[in-house]
């Protein structure tokens, strides 16, 4: 039970840390480790070839599209109390009381996540977590990271998905260690199989480590802004110099003066 309490303290808490909060800290395009990033993105690819992909068409074929939609909304549910906490930590007080409601509707009429009824009376599902709340309280994301087996972050990203893998409910229910390492292999395996049709596209990129990259920060940077970043807080991920602009051509020299 102290569990609970704990949390929720620390939500007050933080609730009057986030009322302070400074400008939302930016993410930056800073790959300054790109050498060892790039030989970490080959592993995880080798793994995927070997293992993932597979295993992920795998479970798309003999899964069921009506089945994979339940999977998706019970891993889903179960990822939402995060969420939630996060809504409050962001000093959003609102959005933390209706994503509640939401956890709350979907985890008893909608059978423990299975059925997202909860979308279907208007309340919309939101995606925060620790990383979100630390940038909306002003901390820059740092360098970019790319880590074996979890793939792209940044350095404040990255070290909060511990903290956000403690708000799964299943970590404080009395459940048999094969349902929760279960539970984790199929969210894997499930969220690599909802990435499949996006192979093709990858693999037509001229650069696919820096397709990835660029298309994670940027797209981290919307996350943070709730889905309308400000256009002056978006970092330009091109690569590329702006070619100084030309001197303007003259009209005419100007005439010399004669002497008095």
């Amino acid at each position: 039970m102290l569990s609970p309490l704990r949390t929720t303290a620390a939500v007050l808490i933080a609730m009057l840390a986030a009322g302070c909060a400074a400008t939302p800290g930016r993410t930056v395009n800073d790959d300054r480790w790109e050498g060892l990033h790039r030989g970490g993105y080959k592993f995880n690819d080798a793994v995927d070839r070997a293992a993932l992909k597979p295993v992920a068409k795998g479970y798309q074929k003999i899964t069921p599209h009506w089945m994979r939609v339940g999977i998706g909304n019970f891993l889903g549910n179960l990822e939402y109390p995060a969420t939630v906490v996060n809504q409050f930590l962001q000093g959003k007080p609102k959005l933390g009381l209706r994503d509640t409601g939401r956890f709350v509707l979907n985890s008893t009429l909608g059978l423990a996540g299975l059925f997202d009824v909860a979308t279907a009376v208007g309340l919309e599902a939101n995606d925060e977590d620790l990383g979100q709340t630390l940038a909306v309280w002003g901390v820059g994301s740092g360098p970019f990271v790319n880590l074996p087996f979890f793939g792209p972050s940044t350095l404040r990203d990255a070290p909060t998905r511990m903290v956000d893998f403690f708000f799964d409910p299943i970590t404080y229910i009395d459940a048999p260690w094969e349902a929760i390492w279960g539970e984790r292999v199929l969210d894997v395996v499930h969220s690599r199989a909802e990435l499949l049709p996006l192979d093709g596209t990858l693999q037509r990129t001229y650069d696919p480590y820096a397709f990835i990259r660029d298309s994670w920060l940027q797209q981290r940077e919307f996350a943070i802004f709730d889905g309308n970043p400000p256009p002056e807080t978006l970092e330009d991920f091109d690569d590329s110099e702006t070619a100084p602009e030309e001197a303007a051509p003259q009209d005419e020299a100007p005439e010399p003066q004669q002497p008095k």
